[in-house]
């Protein structure tokens, strides 16, 4: 009968633990969440903004060119 009586209080324990569970993770269904969801939508298919409007950022400064050295010039010879 412990067996039995210890099988029974773990159910009963999941279970409440599942329905808490439930409880927290439950989609709302008000009509202002419905609004609230198809804004959220609308808002992430809603294309960029202008250039003009985001805040552009400063130009980086360029490294002043690499110049070669030159190369010494090939004597004129018979080939």
């Amino acid at each position: 009968m412990s067996a039995l009586l210890f099988l029974l209080l773990a159910v009963l324990v999941s279970s409440v633990g599942c329905g808490v569970l439930w409880y927290q993770h439950r989609s709302p269904n008000t009509l202002d969440s419905g609004i609230k969801a198809f804004q959220r939508e609308m808002d992430a298919l809603a294309p960029p903004p202008d250039e003009s409007e985001r805040p552009r950022a400063e130009p980086a400064e360029r490294p002043p060119p690499v110049t070669r050295p030159e190369r010494p010039s090939r004597p004129d010879g018979p080939r």
